[in-house]
């Protein structure tokens, strides 16, 4: 069993020191290691003040919704002084996942790879790497980011922004302070190398590129895709990129800067920062350079997309493809049982009386999945509720399934903004096929949401600007190998048709990766009941399972 201590630790970046909440003292945290069909126990204490639960993005946690993570939906949080063991297998699975906080803003610090190994005696279906690297992306406030969110929630407006991007927790050379704060990835000429990456940043999609260097994109949320060589690839918040990088065949007389800034669309505030590390080739005897010498080589930078390059980011998602093999098969649902149409969007909930507002026109900003802002309980969870079938006065089971009062999603944006408050879920029977297609809207804005669903992949079988037709869109639906993936951009000003087979029974929750708006309630949840067999139905709770 391994131990997760949850714990402060000073760390220093763009001259500021401060506490953080870390994971065994590591900032970013420790790297967990597994195969393909490993049983993980893993034991997470809390010794700090703030209650805490972990997150294994994108593991399906078949029949164990318990060991899920996200706080008041499959368990109360783990508060002070106690501690929670979760424990589950890893089946059908393989490639990079990550783990974080799922409660409040604690994520900004409380992540760290997920690495799934093949089974024994099992090959990549892409040549062997030399070496493999996990890079991980994150965002660093020199405040407190659950004091930010705080803050902001309390008084309805936006929060502030975050002071820098990291890469392997490290800002890099072009912010103040940061030169010795930077990722140095060194490699061998004519190598091949499996560049792990993962988009841990708080509320930023991000381009990514490495100066004169290919990338060839072979794996995304831990699924195998055809191969797709690119400059830059772009990586939502809860999303994960396996590349191959190959260097040159000699040694360059250059070094090589990897940099990555946000995507952004809407008309929220961003952090309009470059996070870079260093690419430099290692020298053998016969090409000998000194580390003065290095320092004396040219620098080369990468050019990235404009930050509103809303075209690179639609033509990169469009050309991703499932393996679609015999090994790999894309197991797309062909039939549909039941069909959703949900609407993505920002809006604005009332200002309290005797209360000012920093959000639009005074009021205090919100966002919703088919006009529901999603209230999580508090002195229980989904999961428990729904188990000991005690519903009464926690969630009820009538989220719309379609708007409920339909309009121009895309066009000009109408007069009411104001969301409803509310705990409502959607019940599916086990082994529902669904089609769910969700769009996006310009009530305060068009804006891309990265969409991450617990316990399922979905399959991206459309995706389109404007708003969804029905008749015509859905003729155009890929069947034969769309990407299979967790988490999915919903399009700016656009729409995007995701299906999926709920064979796992418990309660899961689905919701925007940009933390904002989660915050503000862009999330819902789906109860998967329990199958006939016994191994389509969920497990019962574990003994420690926190309580609230």
């Amino acid at each position: 069993m391994s131990t997760l201590q949850i714990r402060y630790e000073y760390v220093t970046r763009l001259c500021h020191r401060k506490s953080i909440v870390t994971v065994n003292g590591q900032f970013p945290g420790p790297r967990i290691v597994a195969r393909e069909g490993d049983r993980l126990l893993i034991k997470v204490v809390n010794n700090v003040q703030n209650n805490i639960s972990i997150h294994w993005h994108g593991i399906r946690q078949l029949q164990t919704g318990w060991a899920d993570g996200p706080a008041y939906v499959t368990q109360c949080p783990i508060q002070r002084g106690q501690s929670y063991v979760y424990n589950y297998t890893i089946t059908g699975q393989r490639g990079t996942l990550f783990w974080h906080a799922h409660i409040s803003w604690l994520r900004s610090t409380l992540y760290g790879p997920l690495i799934i190994l093949p089974k024994q005696g099992s090959q990549y279906p892409f040549p062997k790497p030399h070496k493999e690297v996990p890079i991980i992306f994150g965002e660093w406030w020199n405040s407190d980011p659950e004091a930010v969110i705080s803050e902001a929630l309390q008084s309805g407006g936006g929060p502030n922004v975050s002071d820098a991007y990291t890469m392997n927790g490290l800002p890099g050379p072009l912010y103040n302070c940061s030169a010795k704060d930077t990722f140095k990835l060194k490699v061998k000429a004519g190598k091949i190398y499996l560049l792990r990456l993962i988009n841990a940043a708080l509320n930023d999609q991000l381009f990514f590129s490495i100066a004169n260097h290919t990338l060839t994109v072979v794996e995304v949320d831990a699924v195998y895709v055809k191969p797709l060589a690119t400059n830059t690839i772009l990586i939502a918040p809860g999303q994960t990129t396996n590349v191959l990088l190959k260097t040159k065949p000699h040694y360059p007389n250059a070094t090589f800067l990897m940099t990555a800034r946000p995507y952004a669309t809407g008309l929220g505030t961003f952090n309009n920062s470059t996070v870079a590390g260093l690419l430099e080739y290692k020298t053998s005897h016969k090409n000998h350079h000194s580390s003065a010498s290095l320092k004396n080589l040219p620098l080369l930078k990468p050019v990235l997309p404009a930050l509103n390059d809303t075209s690179f980011a639609t033509k990169f998602t469009n050309k991703l493809r499932s393996l679609a093999t015999a090994q790999f098969p894309a197991n797309v649902p062909q039939k549909v049982d039941r069909q959703f149409f949900f609407t993505v969007s920002l809006g604005t909930s009332p200002c309290q009386k005797n209360q000012t507002c920093q959000g639009p026109n005074g009021t205090k900003f919100a966002a919703s999945v088919n006009n529901v802002s999603f209230v999580l309980p508090t002195r229980t969870s989904l999961l428990q509720s729904h188990f000991f079938s005690q519903s009464k006065g926690v969630y009820t089971t009538n989220f719309p399934t379609t708007p409920l009062n339909p309009f121009n999603y895309t066009g000009t944006p109408p007069n009411n903004t104001m969301v409803s408050n509310g705990t409502k879920m959607v019940v599916l029977p086990y082994n529902t096929s669904v089609e769910l297609v969700m769009q996006d809207t310009s009530i305060l804005g068009a804006e891309n949401h990265p969409l991450h669903l617990h316990g399922f992949n979905l399959f991206v079988v459309g995706q389109g600007f404007g708003n969804f037709d029905p008749k015509n869109d859905s003729a155009n639906f890929n069947l034969v190998d769309p990407v299979e993936r967790n988490t999915v951009g919903v399009p700016s000003g656009g729409w995007v048709a995701i299906r999926f087979l709920a064979d796992n029974p418990g309660v899961w929750f689905m919701h925007c990766h940009l933390e904002v708006h989660t915050s503000w309630g862009l999330r819902m949840a789906w109860v998967v009941l329990d199958g006939n067999l016994p191994n389509q139905k969920l497990l019962p709770p574990p003994s420690d399972l926190p309580k609230c």
